[in-house]
């Protein structure tokens, strides 16, 4: 399975367009948009999770979201896809999207609520 649709991989595209644009305004100090997760990714024989808002318009290997490794200490960030596709676990399972997903809130308040529990819970 491909981690992502023609469809998510657009809308990705799409908001980090619109983050590039946001950043690139004269007065902006530094604050994008808080866009509904696109996609959650996650590994089926561990804790990693993934709720990913964005990509890189300039490098679309590089996406932006909510990455969990399962340890407590869920965080905003980066992260490569290639290297999520590259991942291999017992018996070769890979990362898997959740194909059930429906983001119901924003990206921060997925951590917000990820901080308090220490895990995303989506």
């Amino acid at each position: 399975m491909k981690l992502l649709t023609k469809e998510q991989r657009e809308k990705l595209l799409k908001n980090g367009a619109a983050s590039a644009a946001r950043l690139a305004e004269p007065d902006n100090e530094g604050e994008t948009y808080d866009f509904h997760p696109v996609v959650k990714l996650f590994c089926p024989w561990g804790g990693g999770t993934w709720l990913l808002t964005e990509l890189d318009p300039e490098e679309p290997d590089i996406v932006f979201g909510l990455c969990d490794l399962g340890v407590g200490c869920p965080d905003m960030g980066t992260v490569r896809l290639s290297e999520l596709e590259a991942v291999r676990g017992p018996a070769g399972l890979r990362i898997e999207r959740d194909r059930f997903f429906k983001a119901t809130k924003s990206l921060s308040a997925y951590a917000s609520e990820a901080s308090q529990r220490g895990c995303i819970v989506a």
